[in-house]
């Protein structure tokens, strides 16, 4: 009796060291994995209070030497930073906006309606999915030039507006919306679309937070595509601004390393603001 006792003792202590052992390694892992990832971010935020030399100084120095709050103001006192950001973040609701409302009706369809050759129709836009964007780079360049939208707002908001990808996410959030409820809304007189403004679009809060997110991040880290097609510099988006800033500005890396670090702040705050959907939607999307 007392050697089993002892045995189930030792057993106990045995696997409560296996536990903090690997508890342990995660929470290190964890942690180098969060300095990894925001190490990049946090030192853009410091290099924006540096000097023009201290940036790139060797040996290399995480803190200035003598914080220039200079930077920060100056960009923000430019008339052309400011002007491209309120652009940029126009254009980014814009393409949101309309690529929720196209993807989120095509969705629907494929999801709820029956018509002739939707099976094949939805294989074609499935095998979109594998077509890399720089191999039609050049073909969407002829397109957009012929139909004369280069240097507009519209060449920015319009090509990428249809996504397989968003329509394939919404559809398989509408497949799981109980049919039920669209027979009980038809038996009260509702066509389709009242069907779809009234009853799905309430219920399709959780994938447009994740895919308008994922739609304006598109549209904000544009940068090839702009680059192609907008030559008007008021008509720049932000990494489009940096990158000119950069070519024209090379000395002055404290304060393109400050606009940065306000390019980036919109995207910041606004993970920060639905990270709790974000991460609940992920976490739905895998259960199913």
């Amino acid at each position: 009796m007392a050697r089993t006792t002892e045995l189930d003792t030792h057993r106990r202590t045995t696997r409560d060291a296996r536990w903090w052992f690997f508890a342990t390694g995660k929470g290190v892992a964890g942690a180098i994995y969060i300095l990894a990832a925001l190490f990049p971010l946090a030192w853009m935020l410091i290099a924006g209070f540096k000097s023009k030399t201290e940036v790139i100084k060797t040996p290399f120095q995480f803190f200035p030497e003598v914080w220039k709050w200079e930077n920060y103001v100056q960009i923000l006192a430019d008339p052309s930073f400011l002007r491209t950001m309120a652009w940029t973040f126009f254009g980014a609701v814009l393409f949101t906006l309309l690529s929720l409302t196209v993807n989120s009706l095509a969705a629907y369809a494929f999801a709820r309606l029956d018509f002739r050759f939707k099976r094949t129709l939805w294989v074609i836009v499935i095998t979109t999915l594998f077509i890399p964007a720089m191999t039609i780079l050049l073909t969407s360049f002829i397109v957009v030039s012929n139909l004369q939208m280069l240097d507009t707002l519209a060449v920015l908001v319009l090509p990428g507006a249809a996504s397989a990808a968003m329509v394939f996410f919404i559809r398989q959030f509408y497949l799981s919306i109980p049919s039920s409820l669209e027979e009980a809304a038809m038996l009260d007189g509702c066509n389709r679309f009242t069907i779809f403004i009234r009853l799905f679009l309430p219920l399709s809060k959780p994938p447009f937070v994740v895919m308008g997110i994922t739609a304006f991040l598109l549209y904000w880290n544009s940068y090839v595509w702009p680059i192609l097609t907008i030559t008007s510099p008021d008509k720049y988006v932000v990494q489009q601004y940096l990158a000119t800033f950069r070519s024209e500005r090379s000395t002055e890396l404290g304060l393109l390393m400050a606009g940065s670090v306000l390019a980036a702040a919109p995207v910041i705050i606004l993970f920060l603001i639905f990270q709790r959907q974000i991460i609940g939607n992920i976490k739905l999307a895998g259960l199913k």
